[in-house]
């Protein structure tokens, strides 16, 4: 659009407080639910409730009129023109004014009395070593909830307190279900401490045990943790509550996001003073596809590698 437009604050307020999850709908983007928001289905690191969104991978969010502008590249007129309705005067749904609702406290899942559906989905379905998944277990830190069975992923604080779980679906019709429990902290997701100076960082608690499957070699002497998604919440409390980490690994997907999720972690650990950061990428998607890669005739590259990770 060209030339000066002027707009009176009641516009920008109107427009500010247009309903994204109805704006977007009648763009033609698919919504997918997650918890009390809606995820992009084009972009899973977005969400939003009402007229606010968030960006889960840039760390950034605000209301409708800078949504627009980032999400569809607009200029500040034409992102107000586009959420009032443009020529056509198509008033979207105002956002209903969001209530401040008390947060509920954390609660673990309640237990199944065995986990008989969430172990034969891990060591069956996704390969996952059988003596690695139940070292886990022993520690209450992998069990089957009791209503849904799916696989629960316990993160506990220093204290040994549970503060974050992490729920897979064992269903094997359609897309599994994955999600965090509510009130959760994420910064004591998934994880490992070790006594070496060395850790592992993965996007999920599959890929965490996938890689652990592979390379078994004294591995409990190491570190890991499993970010459930890309924020780096979870590795940054563990770099403070476990001083010796000096070697951090990066093991996310082996896909755009991932790998752009890798150089802003690494940017970020570089302001507060680590230097030895380093990618560490799988040779198919994620570890949990090389993990399966292996369960048959291996390609000679992944054999080569497990020896040599073997021999670290």
């Amino acid at each position: 659009m060209g030339g000066f437009i002027y707009f009176t604050e009641e516009q920008k307020q109107r427009a500010n407080a247009v309903d994204l999850e109805d704006f977007l709908s009648r763009q033609g983007e698919k919504l997918l639910r997650s918890g009390r928001e809606k995820r992009l289905a084009s972009d899973h690191s977005i969400t939003v409730r009402g007229n606010q969104w968030y960006d889960h991978a840039t760390e950034k969010g605000g209301c409708s009129i800078d949504f627009v502008r980032m999400f569809y590249n607009q200029s500040f007129p034409d992102a107000v023109t586009m959420l009032l309705g443009g020529e056509q005067g198509e008033a979207y749904r105002e956002s209903m004014k969001q209530e401040q609702e008390p947060k509920k406290p954390f609660i673990l899942p309640e237990a199944n009395r065995t986990m008989h559906r969430a172990f034969a989905y891990l060591v069956k379905t996704r390969c996952l070593d059988p003596k690695v998944v139940s070292v886990f277990a022993r520690r209450h830190m992998i069990y089957e909830d009791a209503k849904y069975h799916n696989t629960v992923f316990v993160g506990f604080d220093v204290d040994g307190i549970p503060r974050h779980a992490h729920k897979r679906g064992t269903c094997q019709q359609g897309k599994p279900f994955k999600g965090n429990v509510e009130s959760c902290d994420p910064r004591y997701s998934f994880h490992w401490i070790g006594k070496s100076d060395t850790v592992y960082v993965f996007e999920a608690p599959i890929d965490m045990l996938s890689f652990i499957s592979m390379y078994q070699k004294d591995w409990m002497e190491h570190s890991y943790v499993a970010l459930c998604g890309v924020a780096e919440h979870a590795l940054v409390q563990l770099l403070e509550d476990v001083p010796h980490l000096s070697k951090i690994a990066l093991c996310l997907d082996h896909d755009k996001a991932g790998i752009e999720a890798g150089e802003r972690i690494k940017r970020r650990l570089s302001e507060r003073g680590y230097g030895n950061v380093f990618p560490l990428f799988s040779y198919q998607k994620d570890w949990n596809e090389d993990l399966q890669a292996l369960q048959k005739p291996p390609p000679e590259s992944i054999v080569e590698r497990q020896t040599v990770m073997q021999m670290m």
